[in-house]
């Protein structure tokens, strides 16, 4: 056994491709932020998970049934850890590549948990 094992990178997909995957019941959509940030706006339907959570192997919520996961943060960098992460506990997970930052320059609905506008901090 090598001194030192990689894990292949997860999947990765454009937020484009998440939105189309999610809005067709195909995946579902993981958001792993912290709470002021999903509260302050997130993707309709996501699903909520801290990164701290998910790395401490918390149960994921309902909701994700037998589904592949795309994982989604601000900028694609604590979600391509919960991908990693996810991966390993046998979950299939792709990371989402820029993050709501760029779900919301993508022009795709950006929402608070009352239904109003949000915005991504």
């Amino acid at each position: 056994m090598p001194l030192f094992s990689r894990h292949p990178a997860p999947e990765e997909l454009t937020v484009t491709e998440a939105h189309e995957r999610v809005r067709n019941g195909q995946a579902v959509l993981l958001d792993v932020r912290e709470a002021d940030e999903y509260a302050a706006g997130h993707a309709p339907g996501a699903l909520w998970q801290t990164l701290t959570a998910v790395a401490a192997g918390a149960p994921l919520p309902g909701g994700v049934a037998n589904l592949p996961v795309l994982a989604v943060c601000r900028s694609g960098n604590r979600s391509r850890k919960a991908a990693e992460l996810l991966s390993h506990r046998g979950v299939h997970t792709l990371n989402v590549t820029g993050g709501m930052r760029a779900w919301a320059a993508a022009g795709l609905p950006v929402r608070t948990g009352t239904g109003h506008d949000g915005h991504v901090i």
